[in-house]
């Protein structure tokens, strides 16, 4: 099979998303006033609306209304103001009732859309990018320095109800395939669900992970999410077709059903735009199916033929009477909005002096953004320290929280994070001592410059007293002066180990390195 990279040379792949995201901040379900609450024993939190009981009615959560059209308007959707919600036919028993309560083609937000930074890495994906120079557009993308940014058009966010958790005991990976019994728990039945469905404007899996990471970021600085991916609060369809470079004609697409992470999702589409390729190199046809990533095999495979809208029946529901929506409602809800992740990357970069992509990477997580702003508000904190500072957010704080450690400042405090950056920025200490001192104070409780001096970690910077190291070095090893001034250049790093020896390891390596090159010029 080739890789994408050989693919997008005749193929152009077209991806859109339908990202579902559960409201778990609220206290109840979307019609009912069952308790929402993950990880509570199975079937206690039910009643017979959530259960579909003949004779129940639904009653609609105000408070789940106001959190998605605060979603839409900080994803600049406009905000219906007359809509209505839909019975979905549903033949799963994840649905007691045998239908989902949703919103028809008119959904409470419209039309909106999200600028992703695509840069590094992440930005060779797209075909043929560097003969685009900074400035220049090319469909919905513009080139940047570091990268381009890609326009997203959003089609809608419609509200809905989650379906029960399904559990499939004695099949692989708890799939339905293979197993011996299913077990149903109604606790997730009604639970109010946000469903952001994409333009396909999409063309790469990188455009694709970068989306659903950016649009986490603006749910969680809302606080209407958890947006955890682990408990499925947050999980992702993937949608994705080919057609030949040049083409405007849309292939057949399939659909990557309930992707619950970041490296899934751009996985599992990379390797169905490769899949499409060889099935139509090969003379083959794609049908438009819905399909499982399996992360353990690296591959995708058929869970049923897709339905078409008219499978779902879908009619407007005669137990919930239409919306109209107040500009006074809206207005009330827009007063609500934080400062979005875009606006923060941006104050960052010009009321600190970050570069862009430092801001942009600082804002990810709203746990390194809060801790930066408070850092930067000690007294002690200088001007200069916002670099190092967001550096050590970025690379080893960040890192942490990826993998689902949280932030205390209790022993984290930023009082003793400026602490240790004024230790890095004097050059106190080298940025690797630094690196052990962060993961002492995090293990040991105690205050970086305690720790420095503990360990004997503080930098010889005194210039007279690493000149007459250097010295010694050098006149040490006549041959080697020489061999360096007959054009040996790569010898410097013997002469900055000789000498860091001799310092046991605490003299200043950037002072050595500069008078190591001023005495050997």
């Amino acid at each position: 099979m080739k890789t994408t990279e050989e693919v997008f040379q005749d193929w152009e792949a077209v991806i859109g998303l339908e990202v579902h995201c559960e409201l778990t901040k609220l206290e109840t379900k979307m019609f009912c006033g069952c308790k929402l609450e993950f990880g509570a024993e199975p079937n206690t939190h039910t009643c017979p609306v959530c259960l579909g009981l003949p004779g129940a009615l639904p009653v609609p959560n105000r408070a789940a209304i106001e959190n998605i059209v605060l979603a839409g308007l900080a994803t600049n959707c406009d905000i219906e103001k007359h809509t209505m919600f839909y019975r979905k036919g549903y033949m799963y028993p994840d649905m007691a009732k045998n239908f989902q309560t949703t919103q028809g083609p008119k959904a409470f937000c419209m039309r909106g859309w999200l600028d992703l930074d695509i840069d590094g890495r992440a930005a060779e994906e797209r075909y043929n990018i560097d003969a685009l120079q900074p400035g220049d557009a090319e469909e919905n993308i513009t080139r940047t320095e570091e990268g381009y940014v890609a326009h997203v058009g959003i089609t809608r966010i419609h509200m809905e109800e989650d379906a029960a958790k399904l559990v499939h005991i004695g099949g692989s990976e708890g799939r339905i395939e293979g197993a011996t019994q299913s077990l149903i728990d109604y606790n997730r039945a009604g639970t109010p669900l946000m469903e952001l469905v994409t333009e396909p404007d999409l063309r790469t899996p990188e455009e694709a992970r970068a989306f659903m990471q950016k649009l986490r970021q603006v749910w969680l600085a809302l606080g209407i999410s958890d947006c955890s991916m682990e408990e499925g609060s947050l999980r992702a369809d993937g949608n994705v077709s080919l057609r030949r470079r040049g083409s405007k004609e849309l292939g057949t697409k399939t659909e990557l059903k309930n992707i619950n992470s970041f490296k899934s999702l751009h996985d599992g589409l990379a390797y169905e735009i490769c899949r499409q390729a060889e099935v139509l190199e090969e003379g083959g046809i794609i049908y438009q199916e819905t399909r499982h990533w399996d992360p353990s095999a690296k591959r995708t495979v058929v869970m049923r033929v897709k339905e078409t809208a008219d499978d779902y029946r879908m009619f407007p529901d005669p137990d919930l009477a239409p919306y109209d929506l107040s500009d006074e409602f809206i207005e009330t809800v827009r007063a609500k909005l934080p400062e979005l992740p875009d606006a923060k990357a941006k104050r960052f970069a010009e009321s600190f002096g970050l570069g862009a992509y430092d801001a942009r990477h600082l804002v990810e997580h709203r746990a390194t953004a809060d801790f930066f702003e408070a850092c930067m508000d000690e007294e002690s904190a200088k001007s200069e320290y916002a670099k190092p500072l967001a550096n050590l957010l970025i690379n080893d704080i960040a890192a942490r929280l990826n993998t689902g450690w949280e932030l205390d400042a209790s022993v984290l405090s930023p009082k003793r994070m400026v602490e240790l950056v004024g230790l890095l920025a004097s050059d106190a200490v080298s940025s690797k001592q630094g690196k052990e001192i962060l993961t002492a104070v995090l293990e040991e409780d105690k205050d970086p410059a305690a720790i420095a001096d503990e360990r004997g970690m503080k930098q010889v910077s005194d210039a007279g007293e690493l000149e007459a190291v250097v010295d010694a070095v050098l006149a040490a090893n006549p041959d080697k002066v020489e061999a360096y001034k007959g054009g040996k250049t790569g010898l410097l790093g013997f002469f900055v180990g000789q000498c860091m020896k001799a310092t046991r390891g605490q003299g200043n390596p950037k002072l050595i390195n500069q008078l190591l090159v001023d005495k050997l010029a």
